[in-house]
């Protein structure tokens, strides 16, 4: 879906690395960055000898986006610091070149982690998420609003909108 001449990918809150070795079998230059040492270790060990790999033990707000054709931000872009999403977010739109594709997830509004989560998560309104993409081509945007587990089996509300788009030239 890559319509971009850039073989280059970037894996927002990248966990241990599945989307990263995935992408590098594809033959993308990878670089995937997380704010959890121990999933920056894991990666640093499981692609230590991938040339096409870079980590980085940084945050959404202070990793340096590189010019590149995918931008992957799989559950992980509702924890970016939310006073200075504005800034983060054009970052992310600045690194992706024309025909790039952005995939990834947004909390919506009735999201149980949405309000009083142990850190200041992100929560959008679908407008909030469709104005986002200005410039873009929307290719699905879907909703989510429904109880489910957690990663640690603990049940909550899930309300995300995961978005796959192209940017426009």
């Amino acid at each position: 879906m890559n319509q971009s001449s850039l073989r280059v990918a970037v894996d927002c809150g990248c966990g241990t690395g599945a989307d990263i070795a995935y992408l590098a079998e594809l033959g993308y230059c990878v670089h995937g960055f997380d704010i959890n040492r121990d999933a920056v270790a894991i990666c640093e060990q499981r692609f230590k000898n991938n040339p096409r790999v870079r980590i980085s033990d940084a945050s959404f707000e202070r990793f340096a986006y590189p010019e590149n054709g995918l931008v992957l931000a799989n559950s992980s872009l509702f924890f970016a610091d939310p006073q200075r999403f504005d800034k983060t977010w054009a970052s992310i739109r600045s690194s992706l070149g024309e025909g790039g594709v952005f995939a990834g997830d947004f909390m919506g509004m009735k999201d149980s982690w949405a309000t009083g989560y142990r850190s200041p998560t992100l929560p959008l309104t679908r407008e909030q998420v469709n104005g986002l993409f200005d410039g873009f081509d929307i290719i699905r945007l879907d909703e989510r609003d429904e109880d489910g587990p957690t990663a640690l089996g603990r049940t909550k509300h899930w309300h995300m909108f995961s978005v796959v788009a192209i940017k426009r030239a």
